[in-house]
Parts: structure tokens; sequence; C-alpha cells
């Protein structure tokens, strides 16, 4: 069901479905809820692929660097150390 409302959620942002992993207008991932593990058939939390991906580790380290990974049980500053992902993340600040 809350997997549905997000989805909801994009289209009316204007997502448009073609490829996989083609481009998008919007995408809304649930990186994490609580220390929650959850697998579901449409729904996994913590997101399955958060520790591989800098552009996600980069701000929670920065926002919460002792925050565990539930299920990795390290925190989000030694994850972002260690993640092989290294593309450059741009700091947008809004005034």
């Amino acid at each position: 069901m809350l997997m549905q409302k997000i989805l909801q959620i994009e289209k009316q942002l204007g997502r448009i479905r073609n490829e996989k992993w083609g481009p998008r207008t919007i995408d809304i991932d649930i990186l994490l809820f609580d220390n929650m593990i959850l697998r579901d058939n449409d729904l996994i939390i913590p997101h399955p692929q958060m520790q591989n991906r800098n552009f996600v580790l980069a701000p929670l380290s920065e926002l919460a660097p002792s925050l565990p990974h539930p299920s990795l049980k390290k925190s989000m500053k030694q994850l972002a150390i260690e993640t092989s992902d290294k593309l450059p993340i741009k700091k947008l600040l809004f005034l």
C-alpha cells in the first residue's frame, strides 16, 4: 500500500516509466525507517543499494554520521568512507 502511494505521487509529479534504469524526473525511495528491516514483495527497507550510492551516503554522513545501518551494523559515516562509488556530489545551497 505504501509503495502504491509513492508510485502515485511520482506519477503526479510527472514520472514516466519507459525503461527500468532510465532517466527520470522524480524518484522517491525509502532509505531507512527507524531501525526497521523489511523484506516485502514491493518494498525493501533499508534500501538495498543505499550503501553503494555516494549521492545517498554523502549527505546522510553529514546529517547523521553515527546513524547505524540496521542490517550492515555500520554508521553512515563508515559506509560513506567504504563505498566504492566515488562520483562527486554537488552541494546546492538554498537561501
